[in-house]
């Protein structure tokens, strides 16, 4: 049997064919730069994503590899000194908090990755006024107008955060809620 495809399946086969040329201009921008619209608009859709007064689409560049210790340039060098050091938190996590800071008055609704290359990882990060009637009257949106939601990435509470906490799946062998402080570290 034939089936036709949908409209959102050539869109991605699209994506997939462009990316390439698409990181060449990102690579020129500056690191956090608002977009008109997201890169992929299915992903941001699923997201929550509505092409409305209100939303805002910022694009994160990252730059990938291990966070690295400070080198010690005199004296006596520790054998113990590791030149690596793990970030616990994931790259989408960092994104979301960047962006948050720079657009310090829009809420963190949700973000996704966007593509990669040799030195950098680009995100996409849907942010929302909570000031707008638009976003208060949606019946969906209006709980991120409320005052506890504030910050919400830099509290660890998007789903991306949370996911880098280990929240997603509650079992109480690697359990790291609420906090690694409060779990003394051993958390990861």
């Amino acid at each position: 049997m034939f089936f036709m495809k949908s409209a959102y399946e050539y869109i991605k086969e699209n994506l997939r064919s462009n990316l390439k040329d698409k990181l060449v201009e990102w690579r020129k921008q500056p690191v956090i730069s608002r977009v008109e619209k997201p890169f992929d608009i299915l992903r941001a859709r699923n997201l929550g994503y509505k092409d409305k007064k209100g939303f805002v689409v910022a694009r994160v560049r990252l730059r990938r590899g291990g966070r690295k210790n400070p080198v010690v340039h005199k004296g006596r060098r520790s054998k113990r000194q590791s030149p690596k050091k793990v970030l616990k938190m994931n790259y989408q996590w960092v994104a979301e908090q960047r962006a948050s800071r720079r657009y310090s008055n829009l809420e963190v609704l949700n973000s996704y990755k966007v593509g990669k290359d040799g030195k950098n990882y680009f995100f996409e990060v849907i942010m929302v006024d909570p000031q707008r009637h638009e976003i208060q009257n949606d019946k969906n949106l209006a709980w991120i107008t409320s005052p506890e939601n504030r910050n919400r990435p830099l509290r660890g509470l998007t789903s991306a955060a949370k996911k880098s906490r280990g929240l997603r799946h509650k079992k109480h062998e690697a359990k790291v809620r609420p906090s690694l402080r409060a779990w003394n570290r051993r958390g990861k």
